[in-house]
């Protein structure tokens, strides 16, 4: 992203040595481009309410959001918000970062030859994945395959999140991506990406998007009012 030259880069983490080192590889690669790191444990929804405040104290627009933190694959656990550790990580996290930062990003859709964009880094995890609210709150335990389980799931919910901003926020082109090598060309609101750039068939999201992402979508919502 450095060697694209923006006007800034803002990158969020939980480990303040890690980010230094990441100062200074951006440094080497593109000697000017300005980066800022930004303290943000997207498993705890208070560290990611004071990241998001920060950011929107600096920035006067935002261009570009990508949600790309995360885990994968972890023993059961819950997080200190008392979610599943996938699902508090991969999913609440970003969308309360995504939530606070929505109003700036949408005033900087407003501004003349802005293309704004939001990003979520899925997997194709996602097609193992369902969502059951009622165990959201629970370690989501299972002997077989289970940290694999609660990551699909924490993926499919980042494919539904980035498909409900796009179609609640058209002001915003927001996609969701399985990382690839190549560019692809022209991108599709609400669409979602494997390699290399490819649009695939939607049959299974959609059959799963009319079951699923509202529901998600409102239990979301109502989860994070306290945080705006």
């Amino acid at each position: 992203m450095a060697k694209h030259d923006p006007a800034r880069i803002l990158f969020t983490g939980r480990n303040a040595k890690s980010a230094e080192a990441t100062l200074q590889r951006i440094k080497s690669g593109a000697p000017n481009a300005v980066a800022t790191f930004v303290a943000c444990d997207v498993a705890s929804l208070s560290s990611v309410s004071s990241g998001a405040n920060q950011i929107l104290t600096e920035c006067d627009r935002l261009d570009v959001f990508l949600a790309n933190g995360g885990i994968i694959a972890k023993p059961a656990e819950l997080s200190t918000d008392g979610y599943e550790i996938h699902f508090a990580s991969n999913h609440m996290g970003h969308a309360l970062l995504a939530k606070k930062l929505l109003p700036l990003l949408e005033k900087t859709a407003d501004l003349p030859n802005s293309n704004v964009r939001i990003i979520y880094t899925t997997s194709l995890g996602w097609r193992n994945g369902t969502l059951d609210p009622w165990k959201l709150k629970t370690p989501m335990e299972a002997a077989i395959l289970g940290r694999w389980i609660r990551y699909g799931n924490s993926k499919l919910d980042n494919m539904f999140y980035a498909r409900e901003i796009a179609r609640r926020h058209p002001k915003v082109l927001s996609s969701s991506l399985h990382p690839g090598a190549r560019s692809s060309g022209q991108i599709k609101t609400r669409g979602f990406y494997e390699p290399v750039g490819v649009f695939p068939p939607e049959d299974d999201a959609v059959a799963k998007d009319d079951k699923f992402a509202k529901d998600l979508w409102e239990y979301t919502e109502k989860e994070l009012e306290k945080w705006m």
